[in-house]
């Protein structure tokens, strides 16, 4: 279990990580989750430096008011107040493990659901036990099955205003992962398939590309280093304007789209 092999390397190798430790990274008042993150006065966390500035990119409009979060793979439990304090007072977070052992994490303000992201069933459940998300955070088990798995039965749950990441999508390369550079089946070429559903409006050929669900629920998908952010949104046709001598004109005939 992934968690509880972190937490054995860390508690069991502690002489040995006290020699190889790095200096703190600098870190300006810009972002506070990095700077919780790196004065952390709780449990263990692992975190590659660069994830911070995209989390605060896509996140720090859900600061202060109270949203419900759930993140996949607690393994040992220093991101679950990381979020608390970030986001604020009234958040509500929900952590996902498959090691029972991360039940101990569990506090009045923080649920732990244990079970396993690759199966459908215990997902349909969680959205049962959980029916509102505002941010969904996949940092599992990071194989090709969980993540799309996880991405296919709860992206559609998460609130209509809300941020889906997939974290560590660096696997996509790792064949001991089930991923492969350009393999098909990996998250990360799952993930550009759902690029071209954005533009679905203007497609000239439905039978290949159509407006579908993830189109009307999307409104943009971020690619980083080992990150994939989905932007939740109602959207409507686009509509395209011209302006001439302070009068406005539509220049469009605006798209017909069945739903």
């Amino acid at each position: 279990m992934l968690g509880q092999v972190i937490r054995d390397l860390i508690g069991g190798a502690g002489k040995k990580a006290e020699q190889v430790k790095s200096p703190m990274p600098a870190v300006g008042n810009d972002n506070p989750l990095a700077e919780y993150f790196y004065r952390n006065p709780g449990p263990g966390a692992c975190k590659w430096h660069h994830y911070f500035e995209i989390y605060h990119r896509h996140l720090q409009k859900y600061r202060m008011q109270s949203p419900v979060v759930v993140e996949i793979g607690i393994s040992m439990g220093g991101s679950l107040p990381m979020w608390h304090h970030y986001f604020g007072p009234g958040t509500r977070v929900v952590g996902v493990d498959i090691d029972p052992a991360c039940r101990q994490f569990e506090d009045s303000a923080t649920t732990v659901m244990i079970g396993d992201q690759a199966d459908r069933n215990f997902l349909a459940a969680l959205r049962e036990k959980v029916p509102r998300i505002d941010v969904l955070i996949d940092d599992g088990g990071h194989t090709m099955v969980q993540q799309i798995a996880t991405f296919e039965e709860l992206y559609p749950h998460v609130d209509s205003n809300g941020t889906y990441i997939c974290e560590d999508v660096h696997t996509s390369l790792w064949p001991n992962f089930g991923g492969g550079y350009r393999r098909s089946g990996t998250f990360l070429e799952y993930s550009k398939g759902l690029v071209d559903k954005l533009s679905a409006w203007h497609s000239r050929d439905p039978a290949a590309l159509t407006v579908d669900a993830f189109t009307l629920m999307t409104f943009g998908v971020s690619f980083y280093d080992s990150v994939v952010v989905i932007e939740k949104r109602s959207m409507e046709p686009p509509a395209q304007f011209m302006v001439r001598d302070s009068v406005v004109y539509r220049a469009d005939t605006g798209p017909t789209v069945k739903t």
